[in-house]
């Protein structure tokens, strides 16, 4: 019997885009869910016609993460429970939530965290990071958006680009690790706490950028059992517990480096583990649930 209605936060376009949210629609119907895909920026949306919402695929928030964070805090102040939480959305909206993770015992790629962009301190992190490549990105950013690899040394045309892009905006800059155009990236996916499944994204030869949407592979493997120790662990260090989120890593030499830990809207390539879409709406039922008799 379906009983409860859910929004699924997307965007007014995504044709551009690859996603498989739609195979979680018969799982959480057969929990009694019926499940509508709702952009965001629909400003007619009623948020108390739902029970839950859950922010699926809104990946054109970063052009405007004030519109989309008001948004969020109205749905939060609807009847509907927002999932994962605006608690979490808020920490989770800028990269400096991994300084927190490093304070708290994660190990993450060195990082430089800039309030504005400096030349001086772009080109010291050369020395600093003891690398001859560098990549730096916006703190508020998804798909690759306004990210650039800088070699050695930052020529003149490059700094201006840089200085026009991040003008008044705070970035991160990072040293390049050259195992991702080999290696690519690993992406553990949790839910409810628990390990689900993980991918490898492979980058096109030449690039960098680990989307799909830039043409990277997408393979779906069996983590290392030392990453999925490493993966847990820093999930664990997130309070309160997301219902679901994705942890992204890349080795450099021995050592598993933290890239990202996904807790607004990542994709969690359901389509890549039979039991994956399963999983995510009884992890989605029972928080819900749970938080309905609290």
């Amino acid at each position: 019997m379906i009983d409860r209605r859910c929004a699924y936060l997307t965007m007014d376009d995504i044709r551009d885009f690859v996603t498989d949210a739609d195979l979680s629609f018969e799982p959480m119907r057969s929990l009694g869910w019926s499940v509508d895909m709702v952009s965001w920026r629909d400003p007619a949306v009623d948020w108390n016609l739902y029970d839950a919402v859950y922010i699926c695929t809104p990946w054109d928030y970063p052009e405007d993460p004030d519109a989309f964070f008001d948004v969020l805090e109205r749905i939060d102040s609807s009847r509907a429970l927002l999932v994962n939480s605006l608690d979490l959305v808020n920490w989770n909206l800028e990269k400096t939530y991994l300084r927190d993770l490093e304070s708290r015992g994660a190990t993450i790629v060195p990082s430089l965290w800039l309030e504005n962009y400096d030349r001086s301190a772009v080109v010291g992190a050369f020395d600093t990071f003891e690398s001859d490549r560098l990549v730096i990105k916006p703190v508020v950013g998804a798909n690759a958006v306004d990210t650039f690899v800088l070699d050695a040394p930052l020529a003149s045309e490059v700094n201006d680009r840089l200085a026009s892009t991040f003008a008044g905006r705070a970035c991160v800059v990072q040293p390049f690790v050259a195992n991702i155009q080999v290696e690519g990236e690993y992406s553990l996916f949790f839910l409810a706490g628990e390990y689900s499944h993980a991918i490898r994204k492979v980058p096109e030869s030449g690039d960098f950028r680990v989307q799909e949407e830039h043409g990277a592979d997408i393979l779906p493997v069996e983590a290392p059992a030392r990453l999925i120790e490493e993966a847990t662990d820093v999930v664990a260090l997130v309070e309160p517990q997301p219902v679901y989120v994705r942890a992204d890593f890349v080795r450099d030499n021995d050592d598993y480096l933290l890239m990202e830990l996904e807790l607004i809207e990542p994709s969690l390539y359901l389509r890549t583990n039979a039991g994956a879409p399963e999983r995510f709406a009884r992890a989605f039922d029972a928080h819900v649930r749970k938080a309905d008799t609290q």
